[in-house]
C-alpha cells in the first residue's frame, strides 16, 4: 500500500457490495489504501468472490452475508465487522431494492420490503456505526447511496421514491446530530447508471432487449449512463478527509438538472 491515499488505513464497511456499484466501492476503496472491507450481500457465492478478489490485490475483505430486510442482521453486520478488523472508520449503505410499483398497484408488502431495505437497513446500520465511533471518541465518515428519483422520481417507483426520499432526510438529521462528533455523513443521488443490476430490471419490468444500453446511452446528453468506476471515485473522495468539513450535504450526481425546463 502506497501512503497518502485517500483512505490510507481506513476499515470500510459496504452494504451491497457484491455487486454493482458497491462492488465499485470496495475496488476504489482497496485501490485507495482501505485497510480492510466488508461487503454485505445475502448471495454467498458473489460475496465470497469479490471479497477474495480485493484479498488477493492486497485489502483484507470479508464478506458478512445478511438479510437486509432483517434490521437485526443490518446492523449486525456493524458487529461483525469490527469483531473481525478491530474497528470501522466508515460506512457505505450502497444496497438497495428497486423493484416497481406504482401509487395504485403498490401492496402494503412491496411497500414494506421497500422500506425495510431502503430506509430502515441504513437507518440501523448508520445508528450502530455512530455508536461505535462515539464510544472510541474518533471521526469517521458514512455515504448513503440514494438516487435523483427521490426527488420525484417516475409513476412506476412510488414505494422506492417514498423510501429514498426518507434515507435523504435521515442522511441530513444524522449529520446535523452527530458533526460535533466529527462524523460527516453525506449521500449521493445518482441517476440512471449502468450496472448489471440494471440490465436485469431493464430486462425484468421494461421488455429490454440486448440493444437496450445503447438506446439508453445515446438518449442522454452525455452519451452514456452513469459509470461504476467514476461514481465509486466520488463516494470515495466523499469517505476520505480530503472532501474537508462537507456534511449533510445530499450530492445530485446526475446529467439531468432538477428544476430545468426546456
Amino acid at each position: 500500500m502506497t501512503s497518502g491515499q485517500l483512505l490510507d488505513g481506513k476499515i470500510v464497511l459496504i452494504s451491497g457490495g457484491t455487486q454493482g456499484l458497491g462492488a465499485g466501492i470496495a475496488a476504489e476503496a482497496a485501490a485507495q489504501g482501505a485497510a480492510g472491507i466488508a461487503i454485505t450481500g445475502r448471495t454467498a457465492d458473489a460475496g465470497e468472490k469479490v471479497a477474495a478478489q480485493l484479498s488477493d490485490r492486497g485489502t483484507p475483505a470479508i464478506f458478512l452475508p445478511a438479510d437486509l430486510a432483517d434490521s437485526g442482521q443490518a446492523a449486525g453486520t456493524v458487529t461483525r465487522a469490527i469483531e473481525y478488523f478491530g474497528r470501522l472508520d466508515a460506512v457505505v449503505n450502497a444496497a438497495g431494492l428497486t423493484t416497481r410499483g406504482t401509487m395504485l398497484d403498490t401492496t402494503p408488502e412491496l411497500f414494506d420490503q421497500h422500506v425495510a431495505v431502503n430506509l430502515k437497513a441504513p437507518f440501523f446500520i448508520m445508528s450502530e456505526a455512530i455508536k461505535h465511533l462515539k464510544e472510541r471518541g474518533q471521526p469517521g465518515n458514512i455515504v448513503n447511496i440514494i438516487t435523483m428519483s427521490q426527488h420525484g422520481g417516475q409513476p412506476f417507483l412510488a414505494p422506492y421514491v417514498a423510501s429514498k426520499a426518507g434515507l435523504a432526510g435521515v442522511t441530513r438529521n444524522a449529520a446535523h446530530a452527530h458533526k460535533w462528533d466529527r462524523i460527516r455523513i453525506n449521500g449521493l443521488n445518482i441517476g440512471w447508471t449502468a450496472t448489471e443490476g440494471e440490465d436485469s430490471i431493464q430486462r425484468r419490468f421494461h421488455g429490454a432487449g440486448d440493444d437496450w444500453l445503447q438506446k439508453a446511452n445515446d438518449s442522454v446528453p452525455m452519451g452514456k449512463l452513469g459509470q461504476v468506476d467514476e461514481i465509486a471515485e466520488f463516494v470515495v473522495f466523499l469517505l476520505s478527509d480530503r472532501s474537508g468539513v462537507v456534511t449533510g450535504s445530499v450530492i445530485d450526481w446526475d446529467q439531468n438538472v432538477i428544476g430545468g425546463s426546456d
